[in-house]
């Protein structure tokens, strides 16, 4: 063979073909993002709402192209010289988890049409699809370089969205503390990386498993410290106490609907990476990481459900200051499978991919009514849901159902099935400190679940109009009658109805949450 035969041929080995299929969900979601930002140089101000259609449609296709994959048997971005080895996979797991941030994102953009025109509308729904086409690469990312970039792509624009009232003093001040929390947690995950990088030589969460059981003895001490930084890198984004401190007042000053993507979609992007890295990269590790997650698990749901239940009904926006502090509290329930992976193996995921699934549909569901109640009450505090039932009942019930499934109490059977199957993850790793923090937990936070329950059917208190500050410490009247206000928004509406039957749906079936999501990885 001549020199340039053997060069072109070299050169063929190095082309790969792309599975554009499996690649289409954040595909979809990153080209429509774009679309709409070039769409908003020239649609007139007056039709600027429709952009908000576009992108909702685009979240709904980008959902319609995981039916074909749903065997969970494609891969692509794979090295010429392995084909095993991948950089892209579309597994069962990163399905699962596909569903649920585009699902959660689309469900985010619903919650924001009524009030999105109080934003600029075109950087709005290009960043919220920007931000939902990383989270939905970030779970089939099969190499570190990937997962990082995924997660900062998600999470880049998460910081735009935050702040993005202008001249809002809140706003700001919430973006500024998400950024500088976020960027510290990037730089020691990159360290982390580095480190590990340097020990291994590769990036492939698989090649690194194999390589860390041959590593020269006099790099162990650099591959411990690698592995701890970047847990501790997603630890922060997944509000996992210490690293929890961000999440109140980021959520009390971000857009209420993006305090619901937050809630959800965030912990989805860091859960799952926190999943990549321990049970696929560094399961001969298991001896650092597992006992670290465990204290870690403990210590979040505590310190979520004690600031929870110190929650004042009075103070100003305590509603979402409460479903800021459980959404810390439910982390801590999240980590619990994945610690006792370390003990009894990897398909305790699937508990925790189950957890996710019923938490996202409900805690978006609250947030649904959070948003609607926000609209004549945008001090948002506990004291103005009392007697609710009087003015919504139907929201009143779906409210009640929303936050008994997140205590785990019935009808909510969802919400019980979900914490059964993580208390038993933990009981089956040998973990029976943790089941009693957890059960101690779950005590806990049935008392601040329950009360805002019973509040929503108490007899509702004489209307005394609510002022909220802006921007500039004024004031603004908010105050008058619900009721008064006509019909609720329909697309705010139609998020609070798919939750709520979601949630029904769930309840009567909920082994097969825990059949679809235990499916893949492992």
């Amino acid at each position: 063979m001549t020199v340039a035969a053997e060069s072109a041929a070299g050169a063929a080995s190095l082309v790969q073909s792309i599975d554009w299929l499996a690649i289409a969900p954040p595909t979809i979601t990153a080209v429509v993002a774009l679309i709409v930002l070039v769409a908003d140089l020239f649609v007139p101000e007056h039709r600027k709402p429709l952009l908000g259609g576009v992108a909702i449609a685009g979240l709904v296709a980008a959902l319609l192209t995981l039916i074909p994959l749903r065997a969970g048997d494609r891969s692509t971005f794979c090295l010429t010289t392995d084909t095993a080895v991948c950089s892209y996979t579309a597994d069962h797991f990163a399905l699962v988890i596909q569903l649920l941030v585009l699902g959660g994102a689309l469900l985010t953009a619903l919650i924001s049409l009524h009030d999105s025109g109080e934003l600029p509308v075109g950087e709005y729904w290009f960043l919220l699809l920007a931000s939902a086409a990383g989270a939905a690469l970030l779970p089939a990312s099969r190499d570190l370089a990937t997962l990082v970039v995924a997660l900062e792509v998600a999470s880049l624009p998460a910081f735009a969205l935050v702040g993005l009232r202008r001249g809002d003093r809140l706003s700001s001040e919430a973006a500024l503390k998400f950024f500088l929390s976020s960027v510290t947690a990037t730089a020691v995950m990159l360290l982390g990386v580095s480190f590990v990088y340097a020990a291994t030589g590769t990036l492939h969460l698989t090649r690194i498993a194999a390589e860390l059981g041959h590593v020269p003895g006099q790099l162990d001490t650099l591959v411990k410290a690698g592995v701890a930084l970047t847990l501790v890198g997603f630890a922060f984004k997944t509000a996992a106490a210490p690293f929890h401190f961000w999440v109140p007042d980021t959520y009390v000053g971000a857009p209420l609907p993006i305090a619901a993507y937050l809630s959800v979609v965030g912990k989805a992007v860091g859960f799952s990476g926190l999943i990549l890295v321990t049970v696929i990269a560094f399961p001969s590790y298991r001896e650092v990481w597992g006992p670290v997650l465990a204290v870690i698990a403990a210590l979040t749901m505590t310190l979520g459900n004690a600031a929870a239940l110190r929650q004042s009904a009075t103070r100003a926006w305590s509603a979402v200051r409460l479903l800021a502090w459980s959404s810390v509290g439910q982390a801590g329930y999240f980590l619990v499978p994945i610690a006792a992976a370390a003990y009894a193996g990897g398909d305790r995921i699937g508990s925790t991919v189950a957890y996710a699934l019923m938490y996202a549909v409900v805690n978006l569901g609250a947030f649904a009514v959070v948003a609607l109640v926000a609209r004549t009450k945008p001090l948002n505090r506990l004291a103005d849901y009392q007697g609710l039932s009087s003015r919504r009942p139907l929201v009143a019930l779906a409210m009640a159902f929303f936050l008994l499934c997140l205590a785990g109490l019935p009808p909510g059977i969802i919400g019980l099935f979900a914490k059964v199957t993580v208390f038993s993850a933990a009981v089956d790793a040998g973990l029976g400190w943790l089941a009693v923090v957890m059960a101690a937990n779950v005590v806990i936070a049935l008392y601040y679940y329950l009360r805002w329950t019973a509040a929503l059917f108490r007899a509702p208190e004489p209307e005394a109009g609510d002022v909220r500050p802006d921007a500039g410490g004024a004031a603004a009247e908010a105050g008058g009658d619900e009721v008064a206000l006509g019909r609720p928004p329909a697309a705010v509406t139609v998020a609070i109805a798919l939750t709520a039957a979601a949630g029904v749906a769930l309840s009567g079936a909920p082994q097969l949450v825990l059949r679809f999501a235990g499916t893949g990885l492992f």
